[in-house]
């Protein structure tokens, strides 16, 4: 059964991010790649918009003053075409380039670079059912996506009637002007419409951008199931490393008391805490922990100990002070030395005296 919406109250975690993105899906407004697309065309013919419309009509006079003295032969008409054809290329194509350019640079900048993914073009046999489709069609978001572009439509219409409004005394004018000027006049006047409604697309494009990440933010939202499965996928099953962690324990709890009989003594609270000690002097240049516990488990290593024919020293201090500094498998530290030689020193003497 599918959740409700509203158990989805937490963020996705990064790990949801990720598998998103690798889906496609962003959060992506159309109206931020439109501006980057009118600055670029803005661009373009401020800067090659005069020099391309000198070359426009260059060739529109050379083609008028041609067309009678062409050869109306099938080759001929086809290097002439192709002359023209490279020609409005050669005028058009820095311009849209340019303009490419900054669509595609739009979106690398929303998708976070370059990220493909075939998961928008696998067909989805639910896009089929008809109710479906008119559902996505009658949609809040189709609404949504509907009302902000006869919003953005009519604004321009607006810009650009106000723009030619205010300048209705200069029409007139343009009886006079030559073909050439009346050209750069409308590309003045069509500069200034951009502009302004460059303008209009940089605030709707902010705020679009920002309603496009919360949203997205809130549709790839998480219930608490998800991210404690997710959890669990990622980390382990809690209950399963607990068992793990618990095994582990018990076969390092095995091997210290395996170690017990090894040892040279048994330095006890005495009923508190026990510690065994052995000294290699081929290996270590001092003892060595092999062992250590306390309550239960010292009792436990006593015993072994008793079993093994292992001494054990009562030595409260000491008992203490390596239970709480030393781990098992180091060796003690120079301060403790010399308390550990009597105590060994004993513990040679006694076995001497069996012996």
């Amino acid at each position: 059964m599918a959740e409700d919406k509203d158990s989805k109250t937490e963020e996705a975690t990064s790990k949801k991010v990720r598998e998103t993105q690798e889906k496609g899906q962003f959060a992506n407004s159309r109206e931020l790649t439109s501006t980057f697309v009118l600055l670029a065309a803005i661009l373009s013919f401020t800067f090659a918009g005069q020099s391309g419309a000198l070359k426009m009509m260059e060739t529109w006079k050379y083609i008028m003053a041609q067309s009678y003295a062409i050869p109306l032969t099938v080759n001929d008409m086809y290097d002439f075409m192709q002359w023209v054809l490279g020609r409005m290329f050669s005028i058009m194509a820095p311009i849209l380039v340019t303009i490419m350019v900054a669509g595609v640079a739009s979106n690398l900048m929303q998708t976070k670079g370059l990220n493909f993914s075939m998961e928008p073009l696998s067909p989805k046999f639910s896009k089929l059912n008809p109710m479906k489709g008119f559902g996505r069609i009658f949609s809040k978001n189709s609404i949504s996506e509907l009302m902000k572009s006869l919003f953005k439509v009519g604004a321009l219409a607006f810009i650009g009637y106000i723009t030619i409004n205010n300048r209705m005394e200069e029409i007139p004018a343009l009886m006079d002007f030559s073909v050439g000027q009346t050209l750069l006049y409308i590309g003045e006047v069509t500069i200034e419409i951009m502009l302004k409604a460059l303008i209009f697309m940089i605030v709707l494009a902010a705020v679009d951008m920002s309603f496009q990440i919360f949203q997205h933010g809130e549709e790839i939202k998480m219930s608490k199931d998800e991210v404690k499965q997710e959890r669990k996928e990622t980390e382990g099953d809690p209950q399963l490393k607990q068992r793990i962690r618990s095994t582990q324990l018990e076969m390092a709890r095995k091997r210290m008391m395996a170690a017990v009989p090894e040892a040279d003594v048994v330095v006890t609270n005495p009923t508190h805490i026990s510690v065994a000690l052995k000294y290699d002097r081929d290996k270590f240049q001092a003892p060595v922990v092999v062992a250590k516990g306390a309550d239960n488990l010292a009792a436990k290593i006593r015993e072994i100990a008793n079993n093994s024919g292992v001494p054990l020293v009562e030595n409260k201090p000491l008992a203490r002070t390596l239970y709480k500094t030393v781990d098992i498998g180091q060796v003690v530290p120079a301060n403790l030395f010399r308390a550990i030689a009597e105590i060994l020193a004993h513990v040679y003497k006694l076995k001497s005296q069996t012996f």
